[in-house]
């Protein structure tokens, strides 16, 4: 069979569908193409090659995906795993434009070259953690987010890595928090546990679980409800990060944790000063905080929403925590 310029066996074509343009040598052959097609359509520029043995339809630049496809298909059999495995569950829209290496796992017993921008992991459990219905195949969400919150290098990291799983609602902290005392050789189990109870209890951000273990709970400031749902004056649905509840609605603090993300550009500024004013109109008062005033300055800032909060009411005191005596506020 000898292919016109362009033209390819249906089977080829379909794998491409499929496969976001990429395909392997071993799969076109098996397809219908012949050695001689795949060395023309490469020599005429209507393929390139991504890896040894893994072609791309085109000569431009590759999309995350093709990336992603390429690396599978470059160690195959082997799935997305770690950082690769959540950006493809999850989809580009919370994490934009990729170029750190694709990550991919494989079966423990193998010995392979991890090909240029990729990084490969082996796994005892590659058969039964890997949802192969899925395209490009990849580790389960639950387990890739434990597995990267699990060697992440900075608490704060891997924090991150949790509360942003809970809080783009793909997953819920009781099913880690489930699925955790399922998963062997985890590093640093019980910490992830007790990260894992806390944003149970809504702290959806690095920000706000960092608010509630450097700010709140180690000065003794009352327990706040959290993630509490309210209607805007136009009915739309809102929450808000931090409610102190006094017995009258001027008693009402309520404290707004804006990290950068989600909280950057003209329509979320927008959308912050609005839930601003709604506070106001039923007479409960809302102060923003952000990174520094948690990261930085928690012990200063404990000492300032305790008295915000015994303007309104607490009969409380703060006290001191052991970072109190090292901070220079």
């Amino acid at each position: 069979m000898t292919l016109s310029p362009r033209s390819v066996p249906t089977q080829v074509q379909a794998l491409l569908d499929l496969q976001g343009g990429v395909v392997s040598r071993s799969q076109a052959l098996d397809a219908g193409l012949s050695r001689h097609d795949i060395d023309r359509m490469l020599r005429r520029h209507e393929w390139s090659v991504v890896h040894p043995c893994v072609y791309v339809e085109h000569t431009g630049p590759l999309t995350w995906q093709q990336r992603a496809w390429a690396a599978v298909l470059a160690c195959w059999p082997a799935a997305l795993e770690g950082r690769s495995a959540i950006r493809a569950h999850e989809g580009p829209g919370r994490h934009g434009a990729q170029t750190h290496p694709i990550e991919v796992v494989v079966a423990r017993n193998r010995r392979i070259r991890s090909p240029a921008g990729v990084v490969v992991h082996r796994s005892a459990s590659f058969e039964s953690a890997v949802q192969w219905n899925l395209s490009p195949p990849r580790r389960r969400y639950d387990d890739a987010v434990i597995r990267v919150a699990d060697a992440a290098g900075r608490d704060l990291d891997a924090i991150a890595v949790l509360s942003d799983a809970c809080g783009a609602r793909r997953t819920t902290a009781m099913r880690l928090r489930a699925r955790l005392d399922q998963l062997p050789r985890l590093h640093r189990r019980a910490w992830l546990a007790q990260v894992l109870d806390d944003v149970a209890t809504g702290t959806c951000s690095a920000l706000e679980h960092g608010y509630l273990t450097l700010v709140e709970r180690p000065h003794g400031l009352p327990a706040a409800l959290r993630q509490v749902e309210v209607s805007s004056a136009d009915g739309r649905r809102m929450f808000r990060d931090v409610v102190y509840r006094g017995r009258r609605p001027e008693w009402t603090q309520i404290v707004e944790l804006d990290g950068r993300l989600g909280h950057d550009g003209t329509t979320a500024r927008d959308r912050d000063l609005e839930r601003d004013l709604d506070a106001a109109l039923v007479r409960e008062h809302t102060v923003r905080i952000g990174d520094g005033q948690v990261f930085k300055r928690g012990c200063a800032t404990a000492a300032k929403v305790a008295r915000l909060l015994q303007a309104r009411g607490w009969l409380g005191e703060a006290h001191a925590c052991p970072r109190c005596a090292e901070s220079p506020e």
